[in-house]
């Protein structure tokens, strides 16, 4: 239940009654391909017994691509979560200048110069070498997402007067639609943390249970927050739903937001960068592994998501092609390709029928959205 579940209020509006079933299915769809990515970890012995032969995603790709080339499907695997990451940097610096820029309305200051602000605060992320750090900002970034999502849903609630299913369309415009698509997916992407996690359980025999509730519940929340706040905006929902509460509440829970985007802007940072460092190669030089160099690679990392931030400047529609590109591939077209390869001869006909249909949907969906969004920012710029 990440910060761009505040995107998805802003989906229905484009989506109407499509967006409630968007969020159930692609639920369904995540928890479908988180499982059958976590199968191609593992390969029957001579006994019958699964054993785990791979340990990460990079590992599915490279034994899916061996025959063509033994590294290549690990550096599209590398590629794509590094941009994935990097996204979720870039969209981390874009909420903070969206948010401070409607806490403090007076200041004559306008959005991508509060996101510097922003950036200023996150320059010692250089300095962090290991997840220690991270994991104790993460306990206090959960900590404020609840204060916000129980200040957001209490507000509509006492709005529940005025609430009214006329507010959802029944036509939607498919271009509009198709971004939605791509916020709602962003929302449910966790498949590249899923082998690491499923490597470091107590019990990895209760992976699918685990997937099938936390799936399930994050299904009704995003559910139960969207509908409720949907109802009570209508057409004025906006792209970030806290920039639609009342001025008492809005610097509040603005600035708890704050807190909580730059709480969670160092792990995918970190993550991303410790890929880029492990992709380098070494050589016979030492260079690569001085402090110098590292923190090199960081700031370089650091400077670019502040870059990408200012050109583009606009939360939805940012979120809405990250769904589209990263998001589908790594969360539908990828984990049902190296099911399909590495799983072919034991597959049932109608397992190679599911693979193959997610396969496509998340294609097509990924393309469309893809269209669309960069249509959207083109309009945006003007």
């Amino acid at each position: 239940q990440g910060i761009f579940v505040l995107g998805l209020p802003y989906a229905l509006l484009h989506s109407g009654y499509s967006g409630l079933f968007l969020i159930i299915l692609a639920a369904a769809l995540c928890c479908y391909t988180g499982k059958i990515l976590i199968a191609c970890l593992y390969e029957e012995n001579e006994d019958g017994q699964l054993i785990r032969v791979r340990d990460t995603y990079e590992d599915i790709a490279n034994a899916c691509c061996k025959k063509l080339s033994p590294k290549l499907g690990g550096i599209v695997v590398n590629v794509t979560q590094v941009m994935e990451l990097i996204m979720t940097c870039i969209l981390y610096l874009v909420v903070s200048g969206n948010l401070l820029s409607h806490s403090f309305p007076y200041v004559p200051v306008n959005e991508k110069t509060w996101s510097v602000i922003a950036f200023v605060t996150l320059l010692p992320c250089v300095f962090i070498k290991t997840l220690k750090i991270i994991s104790k900002l993460s306990q206090l970034c959960s900590l404020v997402h609840f204060i916000i999502i129980l200040v957001v849903m209490s507000y509509c609630l006492t709005q529940i007067h005025q609430w009214s299913w006329a507010k959802f369309r029944l036509s939607i415009e498919f271009e509009n639609f198709l971004v939605s698509v791509g916020v709602i997916i962003f929302s449910y992407t966790s498949q590249i943390f899923l082998p690491t996690l499923e490597g470091n359980m107590k019990n990895p025999g209760e992976f699918r249970c685990m997937l099938n509730w936390t799936h399930f519940f994050a299904c009704i929340l995003k559910t139960t927050f969207a509908l409720t706040a949907f109802l009570t905006w209508g057409e004025e929902t906006k792209e970030v739903i806290t920039d639609n509460l009342p001025s008492f509440l809005q610097t509040l829970v603005n600035l708890c937001l704050l807190t909580k985007a730059l709480l969670s802007y160092p792990l995918p940072f970190f993550a991303a960068t410790e890929i880029v460092y492990a992709c380098i190669p070494r050589g016979s030089h030492s260079n690569y592994r001085s402090p110098l160099f590292a923190l090199g690679v960081r700031a370089s990392f650091l400077l670019l998501t502040l870059l990408m931030a200012m050109f583009i400047p606009h939360f939805a529609l940012l979120m809405g092609l990250t769904g589209s590109v990263t998001g589908a591939a790594m969360t539908f077209l990828l984990p049902s390709l190296f099911h399909l390869k590495l799983k072919w001869k034991t597959l049932s006909f109608l397992g190679k029928c599911a693979d193959i249909s997610v396969f496509i949907l998340g294609f097509l969906c990924s393309l469309a959205g893809i269209i669309c969004s960069i249509k959207g920012l083109i309009e945006a710029f003007g």
